[in-house]
């Protein structure tokens, strides 16, 4: 491997051992809120200590990802010189907004949130953590209105060898980066919701504090049912999307090689490992990619074949990734439903099967999640920044082998011994239970 290779390998794993942590901060926060609320507004004392309960877990899943999130920015300098000079007066806004008004304003209240019990009314310490929600999901935001304009560079005009911005209200208005805060945030709060429903189904089980963690249980499965179905409208616009601005992308998520109008969606297909054509398709649902692609029966859908193979993305992957996310997107509607339906109808108890598969549901969003990022971004190569910079033209040129290989092991040992502590001090208070 050289050194473009690695240090691709090293940002893919430290990105994605991030966004381990950030997804569930995205949605638990607004639980939380939400909980604390029905004690402080609505003066039922039996949410305090179920407030108090997610609440911790949502400050240890806060502060792994800070740490994991410090060190990706290393990476632009360290790994990636050639493309931090070359978007440097662009990504450098909304990075550093994030970082001066909404990471600021979330440590902030989070501090208020830790420290301000019975130092300030209960109706002000509950809107510090809605503070705090609020400020997790606009770090978010600002975060992918950056990768929005990789993926559709816009307000912009290219001075002395690099990208220059020309005008800020065309990043911030970016309908790329728009979807893709709100296709994030939806599934974050999936996340949420099956962490809630999870945890709250193992106590279940076990008739611990039932009548608390079946309070949880409702509104973690309400919480994900809603986020699964705005999940699904956003990810159909995401793909309307990609077809009119990554027709490549579009391309490789279906496998489909031929351009062509009323364009078929094929239910059951294979890619070749050499990235050229599949190895079989069947079952194809007549007009359905065009009206996938561009909610018309009759559009054009550009194929594979009429993209330079140096231009098309690594098509397996991408198809492979697109097809498990989708699936797993309606898997959890399906089992947010019913877990909405057994609660209303004060049922749960009568169905232990379920409770069982919502513990072990625990990990499928963020699967998804994690699967999602990557179609985004593998389906994104060759490049950097989609259409002006290729990724290889990024990478750092003093870089060495030896140097990404000390960092690469470092991290993945760094990293591992995060990732347990985070598990233990999780599992260790979510078996915990409530305190009384």
């Amino acid at each position: 491997m050289d050194t473009l290779a690695l240090s691709r390998l090293q940002f893919a794993v430290t990105a994605m051992f991030h966004f381990l942590f950030v997804p569930l901060t995205l949605g638990l926060g607004w639980l939380t809120a939400w909980f604390e609320s029905r004690y402080a507004f609505g003066g039922d004392e039996k949410y305090l200590p179920i407030a108090r309960f997610w609440g911790k877990l949502f400050l240890i899943n806060f502060a792994l990802g800070v740490t994991t999130g410090i060190t990706m920015e290393f990476q632009f300098g360290m790994n990636w010189a050639e493309y931090a000079k070359y978007v440097g007066d662009i990504f450098g806004a909304p990075l550093a907004i994030e970082a001066l008004a909404a990471f600021f304003l979330e440590s902030t209240f989070i501090g208020v949130w830790v420290f301000g019990w019975d130092r300030i009314s209960k109706k002000a310490h509950a809107g510090a953590m809605w503070v705090v929600a609020f400020a997790t999901n606009m770090s978010a935001l600002w975060i992918l209105l950056a990768n929005g304009w990789m993926q559709r560079p816009v307000g912009y005009i290219l001075r002395n060898g690099r990208a220059e911005m020309v005008d800020f209200l065309a990043l911030l208005t970016n309908p790329y980066g728009w979807l893709e805060f709100f296709h994030t945030v939806f599934a974050g709060w999936v996340i949420a919701g099956f962490f809630v429903m999870g945890v709250s189904a193992w106590h279940l089980l076990r008739r611990n504090q039932e009548e608390a963690f079946k309070k949880s249980f409702g509104a973690g499965a309400v919480f994900a049912l809603a986020s699964s179905l705005l999940l699904a409208w956003v990810g159909d616009l995401s793909g309307v999307n990609a077809a009119k601005n990554q027709p490549a992308k579009l391309a490789a998520m279906e496998a489909h090689w031929v351009t062509q109008k009323s364009a078929p969606m094929t239910l059951l297909a294979l890619p070749r490992l050499n990235g050229e054509g599949n190895y079989f398709e069947a079952l194809k649902v007549p007009y359905g990619l065009s009206l996938l692609a561009f909610h018309s029966p009759s559009a054009e859908v550009t194929g594979l074949n009429d993209i330079a193979p140096q231009d098309r993305p690594p098509v397996l992957p991408v198809f492979l990734s697109f097809r498990a996310m989708v699936a797993l997107g309606g898997l959890f509607i399906l089992l947010s439903a019913a877990g909405a339906w057994l609660w209303r109808k004060d049922r749960l108890a009568e169905f232990p099967l379920y409770l069982k598969l919502m513990v072990f549901a625990i990990p499928l969003p963020y699967i998804a999640i994690q699967l999602g990022w990557l179609v985004t971004e593998l389906g994104r190569q060759p490049w950097a920044v989609y259409g002006l910079m290729r990724t290889a033209e990024g990478v750092s040129r003093t870089l060495t082998l030896r140097q990404v290989w000390s960092s690469l092991g470092g991290f993945v040992l760094f990293y591992s011994a995060l990732g347990v502590v985070d598990v233990w001090l999780l599992a260790k208070y979510a078996r915990k239970g409530m305190e009384a």
